[in-house]
Parts: structure tokens; sequence; C-alpha cells
């Protein structure tokens, strides 16, 4: 190893298409490390900077380490005045190299210390979480290892910033919330479109909570909930793991099969439906629903013939709220998926590039002073980094985040099931049916049973 190294959805898409398309240690603040460990020499102050490793170096966990679609900061975090990176890490030795270097050399630049050295790769995550002077971790890893990573990091007493989808399995999930809270770790999840975007996202939440659309009757969401789906992984060829992979600690948690190639997020027969992108459309649902988060769900699914993308998943709240989401033609709403709410008097559609609304005079119509007010942020990255030094919650908590995933996850299994399921958030377990509830969990693979 390198150590260095109902036909009434036709609505809401012709509404879009007309309007242009819509987881031991105590309570802490950040580490603070002597200036020469920074490279600012004596004029330097390790004030306010917050030291960080990044696991994870694909396409998003390189955009958030150096810059690109998900930090919406230039440069990303390793340009950041009040960030120090201290660790790179990735199972793939080519990546891990590459970021090390360019770290080492942006650093080398940035503070003028030629030869500097600062940012160590790593292969194995544990090694970044056992370093004492890092205080906070991004994880942008493989689906199955996002809940399992981020609960060892809070126990090693890390801050955790997460990338979806933030667990794979009800069981998962809770045991994330209760690792946070017993360790009073800040968790930040990358739903992203709760504080950036222009706060279009915000804007229809508020509006909607506020009754500008009237009641609140349903919602039209289009992307498909999904769920892991603990079915053997089979395969007929195998193929030579590339030199410096580290497949074993790949698959991690998962079943053991050999490498055939495919070695992205899902693997072939364990997930149904969408646990990537449905994440963040199901967040600014719940957030503009506001449900009530211990009462019971009723989920379950429709079909029109043959073809998967018109099963329709329904979700009904207890404040008689239902939402119904599919996985039509992307074209019929455009890349952006969103979400479109209906109301008794009124209707919002907000995606990531719109915000429109009927009668368009709702949106003309600003906020009044005493109109209520949800959490606000205007950067995903600036929130979790400040909330590090405040112990504020982040916009995107654990159970916030939980609570989104666990929607995700009790769709997916309904479309497993092809049957109405009722959910209990309280018990975290489905109501009369054993069989819903033998796919919350699986058994993860040792050494990594948790």
């Amino acid at each position: 190893m390198n150590a260095r190294t109902d036909k009434r959805t036709i609505h809401r898409r012709g509404f879009l298409r007309q309007s242009a398309l819509a987881f031991g240690a105590v309570v802490a603040g950040p580490t603070l490390i002597p200036a020469r460990a920074l490279g600012l020499g004596a004029a330097g102050s390790p004030n306010g900077r917050i030291t960080m490793g990044f696991i994870g170096l694909g396409g998003q966990g390189t955009g958030h380490l150096l810059g690109g679609a998900w930090t919406y900061v230039p440069g990303g975090y390793v340009a950041r005045d009040d960030v120090q990176v201290l660790a790179v890490c990735d199972v793939r030795q080519e990546r891990r190299e590459s970021a090390e270097q360019r770290c080492n050399q942006m650093y080398a630049q940035k503070f003028g210390q030629a030869g500097y050295d600062g940012v160590r790769a790593y292969r194995d995550f544990r090694e970044v979480l056992a370093r004492p002077d890092i205080d906070a971790v991004l994880l942008a890893q493989p689906y199955h290892w996002a809940a399992p990573m981020a609960i060892m990091a809070m126990g090693a007493g890390k801050d955790v910033y997460c990338e979806k989808p933030i667990a794979i399995t009800v069981r998962e999930g809770r045991q994330l919330v209760e690792t946070s809270q017993r360790y009073g770790r800040i968790y930040q999840a990358g739903m992203q479109q709760r504080s950036e975007y222009a706060g279009k996202f915000r804007l229809a939440c508020e509006l909607v909570r506020n009754g500008r659309i009237g009641q609140l009757k349903e919602v039209y969401a289009y992307r498909q909930p999904g769920a892991f789906y603990p079915s053997p992984w089979t395969s007929k060829e195998s193929q030579p793991v590339p030199a410096g992979f580290d497949w074993d600690l790949w698959l991690g948690p998962l079943p053991w099969r050999p490498f055939n190639g495919e070695a992205g997020h899902a693997l072939s027969g364990c997930f149904v439906g969408d646990v990537n992108w449905s994440p963040h459309h199901y967040d600014i649902i719940q957030w503009t629903v506001h449900p009530e988060p211990t009462a019971p769900i009723d989920v379950w699914c429709e079909s029109e013939g043959g073809d998967p993308n018109d099963t329709v998943v329904h979700y009904r709240y207890a404040n008689g709220v239902v939402v119904h989401s599919s996985a039509y033609p992307g074209e019929a709403v455009g890349p952006d998926g969103g979400a479109c709410f209906v109301g008794t008097t009124g209707r919002i559609a907000v995606d990531r590039a719109h915000i429109v609304s009927d009668p368009p005079s709702i949106l003309r119509t600003p906020l009044r002073a005493d109109d209520s007010r949800v959490y606000r942020a205007t950067s995903h990255s600036g929130n979790f980094l400040e909330c590090i030094r405040t112990r504020r919650p982040t916009i995107c908590e654990p159970e916030t985040a939980v609570y989104t995933m666990n929607a995700i996850l009790i769709g997916g299994i309904a479309l497993i099931l092809r049957r109405q399921l009722k959910w209990n958030p309280v018990k975290a377990e489905f109501e009369g049916d054993a069989q819903a509830n033998r796919l919350l969990a699986y058994s993860p693979r040792p050494p990594w049973r948790l």
C-alpha cells in the first residue's frame, strides 16, 4: 500500500412543458493545529481553519475537492481559506495519487512553499478516520458504503458530509441517526437543492406552506423511488482486477462476487428504482409537504400496461396529501426532474432550472413579513462548515436525510412486492407485514458488521 500514495399526471407534465421548463468523541469544535503544519509559516493563523479528509475520488468526490458542479465554489474545498485538506482516499491508486499531487501543487503555490507535501493519500479509509488531526470528512463513495462509512466516521469523532444515497436500507438509516446523536457529530447530507439553485426550491416550499396554492392536495414527482434488494448477484463471467484497484475493499459489506468490469455504484440485481436522483426531489417534497414524522404512511404502486416507466408509486401522508411518483421519460419534464405541488387554488412546479406557477400571480406576490419561513442556507458546503464551527444542525441533518431516504426505500419495497403497505415511522417497520420487513436490512459481509 502506498500511504501517500390517475391520468392527472399528464397535467403536470404538460404544465412544465408549456412553462418552458423546473455516524468516541464528545461534541467539539474544529481542531486548531500549528500554522507551520498548514504551510502558513509564522504569519499564518489556524483559527477557523477546518481540517478535512476526502474519501471517494470519482467524479463527484473530485468535484467537491478540486471544484465541480456540486460544490458551487470555484476551486472546490481545497481552494477555500477556511479549509485545510490533509488526506485524500480512494481504492483506486491512480485516483488517490492524482488527487494527492494536485492538492499538494495547489497548496505549494498558495503558500509559496515549494515541495509542499501536507496532503497524504490513502487506500483504506480507516487510516483517514484514525487521524486525530482531521476534523471532518467528505464521503463520495459507492452507494453501499454511504451509511457504514458515515457511521464509522462519526464513531471516530469526525463530522461528516455524505453524498447520496445516505443509506440503502432502513436499518442503516436508523443506525446513522442513532450514531450522530450518540456522538454529537455534525452531519450534512448532499441534498444541495435546499441550499443552491438561487433558492427556487426554498421559495416553492415557503409559498406552498403559506397557502399560496390553497390547501395542498397532491404532489407529482418525476423520479421513481428505489431500494436495495438483497438478492444474490450471479455472473458467468469475471475479469482480472485492474492493477491498483482494491476490489475487496470496494465491495466492503456486500456479498463477495468476482470483478466483471462493473465497478460503478449499483450492482446488478441489487437495486430497484432510483436511489441516486430520487433523494433530491423527495427531500424537497417532504420539506414542502411537512408531514408529521411519527405518523403512518400508506404506500402502493399501480402499473399501466407492461412498461415499468408507467408504474406510479403513491404515498398518502396523515395530513391527507398524496404524492405520486413515476419514471416518465425525461423529455416530458426536462432532465432536472423536479416536482409539481397541486393545491385547491393553484399549483407550483419547480426544478433546478425553473420555478413556475398557475396562476402566474402566485410567483409575482412576495412573501409577507409575517409568513412562515424555513431554514435558509445559500451554500450547502458553506452551511456544513459553518455548522462544524457553531455545532448548529445543518440544513439537511441526519433525521431529515433519513426520513427522505426511508420514503424512497419503502416505495422501492412496494415496487418489489407490488402491493399496498403501511409504514410506521416510529417503529421503522411495516405494520403486520413480515415479508416486507425482511427487506429493511441485509447481512453485511464480515468484518463490516457495525
